[in-house]
């Protein structure tokens, strides 16, 4: 028989995002972990910037133990409700593409060069018949 555990929306868990009322979420699973905050070798913080959304990546990046997965089982207390998640809109994907505008001198240099370089060649080769 199925265990039933408590379902929490990611509205309800990002709720949950200071050094006294810590909650994250990794690969689907709620943790509670503001009781643990001081006592993380990567400091609060690190576990601050994650909160109000999957951090699956950045823990598996971090490159935890077994010790620490196991010792992360023990500040479980639901799963995230898949029917609440929500889509992030389109517009807040151009919010971090860069536009051509933006980019820096270096990414406009070296084309450039190359353009510069061969229309010289060009124009010495043509010369030269």
């Amino acid at each position: 028989m199925p265990t039933l555990t408590k379902l929490y929306s990611m509205k309800e868990v990002s709720e949950h995002n200071s050094k006294r009322d810590c909650w994250v979420v990794i690969d689907g699973k709620v943790y509670d972990v503001s009781t643990y905050l001081n006592e993380h070798p990567g400091g609060d913080d690190v576990v601050l910037e994650v909160t109000g959304k999957d951090s699956i990546e950045e823990f598996e990046d971090a490159g935890h133990s077994e010790e620490a997965r196991e010792l992360l089982e023990t500040f479980f207390i639901g799963e995230l409700d898949p029917s609440a998640t929500t889509i992030p809109e389109a517009s807040s994907r151009e919010d971090t593409v860069a536009k051509p505008k933006e980019w820096p001198l270096q990414y406009w240099a070296i084309p450039v060069a190359v353009v510069g370089i061969s229309m010289v060649v060009g124009f010495l080769y043509l010369r030269k018949r």
